[in-house]
């Protein structure tokens, strides 16, 4: 088995690191970056998110395994200190795994006839950089609402946990092949009327965002951001490609949002 080890720049991420290297070269591991056949990130979330959109050519054929040196992630589920369980899993593998919905975001531009398309784990959101921002919301091609506000935010289920919950938007179980749209700090007036409320898009549906021309606009895929100009339409929707996760322990998901944002509790007497 080719195993890639990636890790955030933390010191405490880089000592966990190389001691698993040292422990997977023991037992006779490949180890490489180059079309590996799992992804072991040490860091957190983002660390896994850095990974993702690094092998993001190769998800038929690579899985991931989070394990954190900091608290609990969504992406995570390995300790620093459970090493030697992780290499016993990784040596024990059936190649078994869990996968989750990616976002696939299609980018069209007023000056080219061409447009780019990428992936998002978590989420992608529009703004505009210089002022309001103004856009035509349409559901599978049919005009839903003119939106002005500060921008617009679309996530996937395991993103529905990040920036789509302060926006005040649902949590979405990953078992549920759906995206969600969230308006960030929207108008409402006489001429410029949205729902204002966070909205569930079908599998088979999309969304089309058509942008104010001439304006200059920034994007934010997971945690990248990108400044863009001539920007026209956003076309997003529930991408055919999946993240694949081993599934040598996988927590279960309600119970990382408990620990995530509820904690601890204690029944009444």
């Amino acid at each position: 088995m080719k195993i890639a080890i990636v890790t955030n720049e933390s010191p405490e991420s880089t000592k966990v690191g190389e001691a698993l290297k040292q422990k997977l070269i023991e037992e006779a591991f490949i180890l490489t970056l180059t079309n590996p056949d799992v992804v072991v990130t040490v860091g957190g979330d983002g660390t896994l998110l850095n990974a993702f959109h690094s092998y993001v050519d190769q998800l038929e054929s690579v899985r991931f395994v989070g394990v954190h040196t900091g608290h609990l992630g969504f992406y995570t589920d390995w300790r620093d200190y459970e090493l030697d369980e992780l290499v016993k899993s990784l040596k024990e593998d059936t190649s078994e795994s869990v996968s989750y919905p990616l976002l696939e975001i299609e980018l069209s531009y007023s000056d080219s006839d061409e447009t780019k398309k990428c992936l998002a784990l978590n989420e992608a959101t529009v703004k505009n950089l210089d002022k309001t921002m103004v856009a035509e919301v349409y559901i599978k091609d049919e005009l839903f609402e003119m939106f002005r506000g500060d921008g617009l935010s679309v996530s996937t289920p395991t993103g529905s946990t990040a920036y789509s919950k302060s926006l005040g938007g649902a949590v979405l179980h990953p078992r549920v092949n759906a995206i969600q749209l969230n308006e960030v700090a929207s108008i409402n007036n006489r001429v410029y009327r949205s729902l204002g409320s966070p909205m569930i898009i079908a599998q088979d549906e999309w969304i089309r965002l058509d942008l104010k021309r001439g304006d200059n606009y920034q994007l934010h895929i997971d945690h990248f951001v990108m400044n863009q100009e001539n920007l026209s339409s956003v076309r997003l929707q529930l991408s055919e490609k999946r993240i694949q996760f081993a599934s040598y322990r996988h927590t279960h998901f309600w119970r990382r949002v408990n620990d995530a944002f509820i904690g601890e509790l204690r029944r009444k007497d």
